[in-house]
This record gives structure tokens, C-alpha cells and sequence, in this order.
């Protein structure tokens, strides 16, 4: 009941005109963000987050969230209308959208994907509802042992759950941290890695990085690959909604386990992208007809898109209650709030109820706003894809340049951008992982802070963190999830050695 007292509380606050308008405004922008390959949610909340530095951190939360589910929502529509993935996760729903649209099935599809994002993302929400309070107060109990480990978890599931390999996912985290230590030591006070530039006296700004990282690489990416937009047009008209709603409910069991994948992958930091390759696979395995799938099957529609809506959205539980981002969405967002002098974790329950139930609040109205949107005004998102891409990467291009000057006044922070989207190009060429990066850079200071303080505390002593079952056991799922892959790899090698001594003895 006190979860449902403070939920009505939230909608008082997230119902109020302005938080409504920015809500709009934040779908409005999200949805465009997603429609356009190069960008993304993680891009365009950096690239906006200066914006709203003189804004009231709930309604700048209410509108950069809804930047994010409006991103969710826009990615597939160039998926199924043009075969381009508007982001990464919509990539498994060009399997079966687009070969819809090219039966003339676009209408349906759309509807399909749009309704499949909201119900994940609404059950998402109502996991965050309930389990976060629950999770807020067993946080309570944390020092700074116990959060040293929930952060090395945190690292480690990027490792162990990643299907990136595991040696390239730790260079890009180790990176991170390096630039994460770069600037003042809070404890002894001298300075690491400053090289004489007074600007890195305070570090590399986490702002500065992931504009750069994500806006400018993904440009610099699109424009080599020289994107040409050709694809389906799609106008949705109430029957058609209808009849597709009426088809849906036979899909439930898809619905629940795509569901469930999606908020697993979304609470660990697996992530939306391979929660909707996961959900993908596992319905056309467990379908009637997977020979179906890729020609057409609505199907291969739900999976993916409940996934990525779900994941997406669940990843922002351990951000709010442990302060742990479980996306690179909600690493910025994490970032935001620490600009704007908020500090997440199970404090931020107590400190600031009315920000944290405004934002859950505004979850549930930006899922049902974005449907609405999303649905009325396809036509619209598909004809910017007309536009050439020649003439949006610049106009892109000189909004990150703005929103990178306006957090310091400083060209050193354009130029730093700009070196930093040269790095994020450099690493998606060679195919290394951003998210790491991106995750060690926010969390690098936390975790070291952490580590020193329970050092201070043990007298240099590792031991604290097997002091007791709680730390313990969240070290202990740490270290197996950092060997995660180097027991893969010893499992093949017996099972070879094992194929290999049977066919010898058949010999």
C-alpha cells in the first residue's frame, strides 16, 4: 500500500501541466531520434543533456526518460518500413517487419512492434514499482564493502554476459578506468594524468565523453557506410490497430517470455540488444512453424520488440536503487542525475520521494503517450527518412558541438568531443564495446572511492570482503561471472578432447 500511496503521489507530480508538455516534447524527440540511423537513446539524452541544466531535475528526468522510450518506439519503424536498424536493438525485428511491409503488411507490423514495446516496457515498469522500494531499503544495509561488490559485479556481468569477447570488453573497460582517474586524487590530493593541461584538473567530463563516444562516432560511422534511405510508406488507420489487437492475444506465452528475458537482461547488464536476439531465437524455436520466421511472421515482430522495451526499461531499477547503470541509457542518465547533485541509490528513496515516484509516475504516462504518438503519426517519421542523410549528419554534428561548449563555455571541451568521436570510431570499426567503456568511466570514481574507504576500514585487509554472507556471496557471483568465459572455453576443450578419444577407440 505504500508503494501505491507513493505511486498516486508521483502522478500528482508528473501530471502537472509543464511535466506534461516536457513529457511530449521529450517523446516527440526520442521518437525522431530513433528514426534516424546514427543516433540512438544513449545520443541523444547526451546530446540534450545540457539543455536542461537550468531545468528542475524531476521535469528534466521526466523529458530525457521519455527521450529514451520515444527512441525505443521510433527504431522500428526504419526497421520495418526501410530494413535499417534506427537502433541496435531493432535489429533482430528487421527479420520478419520488413519482409511484412514488402507484402503489404507494413500497417500491421507497425501496430504489432508498437503494441509488443509498450506491454514490455509496462511490465518493466511495474517491476519497478514494486521491487524497487524492497531493493532501495535491503541497500540500506550496504558500507562501503558491500557497494566495492555490487559494483565489481556490475563489471564483471559486462564480461561474463557479453557476447563481445571477453579480452576486448576488458581493454575497453580498463580504459575507461584510466580515463576515469584522470584529474585530482580526492584523497591524497595530487594530480594523475594531467600532462599540464589545468582543463583535466577535474577530470575528463563524463558529458564531453559520451557526446563524442556516441553523437560524433555514429556520425563518422553512418557517413562512411554513405546510408541511402529507400523503403516502404505506411499510413495507420484505426481498423487496422484493431484487427491486429484482436490477433495478439493468441501470442501471450511469446508476450510473457519475452518479457521475462527482457527485464533479466535489463536488471544484469546484459542489455536490449541481445535480450531481443535472445527473445528472437527462443520464439522461433519454441513456435509451431519456425520455418516461418524471416518471411513474414508477426511473430518475429512481438519477440524482439517486448525484449528490447522490457530491458530497456528494467535496466533502470539498479540505477535508481544501487546507483549501478544497467545500460549505457541509464549510464547517462546516471550521469545527469549526478550533475544535477542527486546521488542514486537507496537514499534517493528517502531524500527525494517525489523525484523518484515522478519518474516512475511519468514511466507509465511517456509508455502510453509514446504508443499514441507512434501511432498517429507514422507517416510524418517516415518522410524525414527522405531527407538526405548528407544534409542531417552536419545538423547533427553542430548540435552535439553546442551541447559539449555549453556545459563549460570552452572550445577545449569541442575539441575534446570531437578527439572522443574519433575514439568512439575507432573502437566500433575495430569492433570493441562501448558500453564498458562508457560504464567504467561513470563508475570508475564510485568504485574506486568505495574500494579505498573499505581498505581504510580493514587496514588493508582484503578479508572485509568476505566479512560477511552478504558481501561475500556478491564477491563470490562476481569472480564466477569474471570466469564465466574461461570456463566456456575449458568445457569445449573437454568435450573436444572427449569427441576426439571416441573416434580414436571407434578407430
Amino acid at each position: 500500500m505504500d508503494e501505491l500511496n507513493n505511486l498516486m503521489g508521483g502522478f500528482a507530480v508528473a501530471m502537472t501541466g509543464p511535466n506534461l508538455l516536457f513529457m511530449l516534447v521529450g517523446i516527440t524527440l526520442g521518437v525522431l531520434i530513433g528514426v534516424l540511423p546514427g543516433l540512438g537513446g544513449a545520443n541523444g539524452i547526451a546530446i540534450l543533456l545540457p539543455l536542461t541544466f537550468s531545468m528542475n531535475p524531476t521535469s528534466a528526468i521526466i523529458m530525457l526518460s521519455c527521450i529514451y522510450w520515444g527512441a525505443l518506439f521510433g527504431g522500428a519503424i526504419t526497421s520495418i518500413l526501410f530494413n535499417i536498424p534506427g537502433e541496435p536493438w531493432s535489429v533482430a525485428t528487421t527479420f520478419d517487419g520488413y519482409p511484412m511491409a514488402q507484402q503489404g503488411r507494413a500497417a500491421q507490423a507497425l501496430t504489432a512492434a508498437f503494441t509488443s514495446s509498450f506491454v514490455g516496457a509496462l511490465f518493466a515498469v511495474l517491476l519497478i514499482t514494486f521491487l524497487a522500494p524492497l531493493l532501495a531499503r535491503f541497500a540500506l544495509k550496504f558500507g562501503p564493502a558491500e557497494f566495492f561488490a555490487v559494483q565489481l559485479l556490475t563489471f564483471c556481468s559486462f564480461v561474463g554476459m557479453s557476447k563481445e569477447p571477453p579480452a576486448k570488453t576488458i581493454a575497453s573497460m580498463m580504459f575507461g578506468f584510466a580515463l576515469a582517474a584522470v584529474g585530482l586524487d580526492s584523497v591524497t590530493g595530487t594530480l594523475r594524468m594531467t600532462y599540464g593541461f589545468t582543463d583535466l584538473l577535474k577530470g575528463f567530463n563524463f558529458l564531453i565523453a559520451v557526446i563524442g563516444l556516441f553523437g560524433i562516432g555514429e556520425i563518422l560511422l553512418t557517413m562512411e557506410e554513405g546510408l541511402a534511405f529507400k523503403g516502404k510508406t505506411a499510413k495507420i488507420n484505426p481498423r487496422v490497430v484493431f484487427e491486429t489487437w484482436k490477433t495478439l492475444p493468441r501470442y501471450w506465452l511469446t508476450f510473457l517470455r519475452s518479457t521475462a528475458i527482457g527485464c533479466w537482461m535489463g536488471i544484469t547488464p546484459g542489455g536490449a540488444t541481445p535480450a531481443s536476439f535472445m527473445s528472437y531465437g527462443v520464439a522461433q524455436r519454441m513456435s509451431k512453424d519456425p520455418h516461418s520466421f524471416g518471411k513474414g511472421q508477426i511473430e518475429g515482430v512481438l519477440a524482439p520488440e517486448t525484449a528490447a522495451h522490457a530491458a530497456g526499461t528494467s535496466a533502470l531499477l539498479p540505477m535508481l536503487t544501487l546507483g549501478i547503470p544497467g545500460s549505457p541509457t541509464a549510464a547517462v542518465l546516471l550521469g545527469g542525475l549526478l550533475i544535477w547533485g542527486l546521488q542514486p541509490g537507496p537514499m534517493l528513496f528517502i531524500e527525494q520521494k517525489d523525484f523518484v515516484w515522478g519518474l516512475i509516475a511519468s514511466m507509465y504516462l511517456g509508455n502510453l503517450v509514446g504508443l499514441i504518438v507512434v501511432l498517429t503519426t507514422v507517416p510524418f517519421w517516415a518522410s524525414i527518412l527522405r531527407i538526405p542523410f548528407s544534409v542531417i549528419a552536419p545538423i547533427i554534428i553542430v548540435i552535439c558541438a553546442i551541447g559539449a561548449y555549453t556545459v563549460n563555455n570552452s572550445m577545449f571541451d569541442v575539441w575534446l568531443m570531437l578527439a572522443f568521436g574519433v575514439l568512439g570510431y575507432l573502437f566500433k570499426k575495430l569492433k570493441y564495446p562501448l558500453a564498458p567503456l562508457v560504464l567504467a568511466l561513470v563508475l570508475g570514481d564510485m568504485a574506486e572511492a568505495s574500494f579505498r574507504q573499505s581498505m581504510l576500514i580493514s587496514q588493508g585487509s582484503l578479508a572485509i570482503f568476505w566479512a560477511n554472507p552478504l558481501v561475500a556471496s556478491i564477491a563470490g557471483i562476481a569472480i564466477v561471472l569474471l570466469l564465466w568465459p574461461l570456463l566456456g572455453i575449458l568445457r569445449a576443450r573437454m568435450k573436444a578432447g572427449e569427441s576426439s578419444d571416441d573416434g580414436g577407440s571407434a578407430r
